[in-house]
């Protein structure tokens, strides 16, 4: 079994599934809120802190991701500046992919979890740069 510790390593469980995967992106933006404080302000500055707010999203077959740099390339062609994406699986059934039309309903509720303060931990959540991010 492999550990989830990069994009690449969650590509690589994602093709050991039994099932095929289909995997959904929520993009997030994070900001400051206007009345933040000084300390807030400097929180924010070191990476830390702030709200989040999800900007776009996105569902994909496994065949049609390569690597977190591809994939951040592919995001810029939507001119929206995004700070975090959220990852998350969806599987098919006996061996038949889920479809775009499977994926809707759970990037809804992922998207409606950000914009309403819900619990991101369950999902896998990677900065711009590819790094893994721990949301507890």
């Amino acid at each position: 079994m492999i550990d989830i510790i990069d994009y690449a390593s969650l590509l690589e469980v994602g093709k050991q599934q039994p099932d095929p995967q289909r995997f959904l992106f929520v993009f997030l933006q994070a900001s400051l809120p206007d009345d933040s404080s000084e300390q807030d302000k400097q929180r924010f500055a070191s990476g830390r802190g702030g709200e989040l707010k999800a900007i776009m999203c996105v569902d994909k077959d496994l065949a049609e991701l390569t690597n977190f740099a591809d994939l951040v390339e592919e995001s810029k062609q939507m001119q929206q500046d995004w700070s975090i994406v959220l990852i998350a699986c969806l599987a098919g059934k006996n061996g038949i992919p889920a479809t775009s039309e499977d994926a809707e309903q759970p990037l809804k509720t992922m998207f409606e979890a950000v914009q309403n303060g819900g619990s991101l931990a369950k999902y896998l959540a990677f900065d711009k740069q590819g790094d893994l991010l721990n949301f507890t």
